[in-house]
């Protein structure tokens, strides 16, 4: 009994932790993202497609693609066009 009580918090617990970190950022569509956005991260990475963006709390955008080989890439960019982070 005590073990099945366990699952269950760590189940709650997992599902709570999700909502808040998928809760800082907002889909966007890319056609939504600003062009010195989009301008600075196809600078930096020349080689991928865009397919998905998201508006993050701090006002920078994320934006995901991947290149001709399939490997996934991630940019953060700020609204004037730095760019931030890539993964």
């Amino acid at each position: 009994m005590r073990r099945i009580m366990l699952a269950l918090a760590l189940c709650f617990l997992a599902l709570g932790c999700r909502e808040v970190v998928e809760g800082k950022k907002t889909p966007m569509k890319l056609e939504e993202v600003p062009p010195e956005v989009m301008k600075a991260a196809k600078e930096k990475l020349p080689n991928v497609t865009f397919t998905d963006a998201f508006r993050e709390k701090n006002g920078d955008v994320e934006l995901r693609g991947k290149d001709k080989t399939g490997k996934v890439f991630e940019i953060d960019v700020s609204p004037d066009g730095k760019t931030a982070k890539i993964e």
